[in-house]
């Protein structure tokens, strides 16, 4: 059986961190030392999530690294199923 499509890990973010501590882009991108290009890659479904940046979400959120690289493993597996 094939489970739902899981959203992407950007819109997750966008969803249960940024929002949540109303946090705009820049704001956000200055906090994981990116450009509001790049996050605004990932938020938009247009970039996946990288180890590297897997570990500045952590450090910034306060989560796993490993939670954010499962999110991406997930919605890549689905997609690629």
């Amino acid at each position: 059986m094939r489970m739902h499509n899981p959203p992407h890990p950007g819109q997750i973010i966008r969803q249960l961190c940024l929002e949540p501590l109303g946090m705009s882009m820049t704001e956000a991108a200055s906090a994981l030392g990116v450009s509001r290009k790049t996050l605004s890659a990932l938020l938009n479904g247009r970039a996946g999530i990288s180890p590297e940046m897997a570990v500045r979400l952590s450090i910034a959120f306060g989560t796993s690294s490993e939670s954010w690289m499962n999110e991406q493993t997930q919605h890549d597996l689905w997609h690629a199923e």
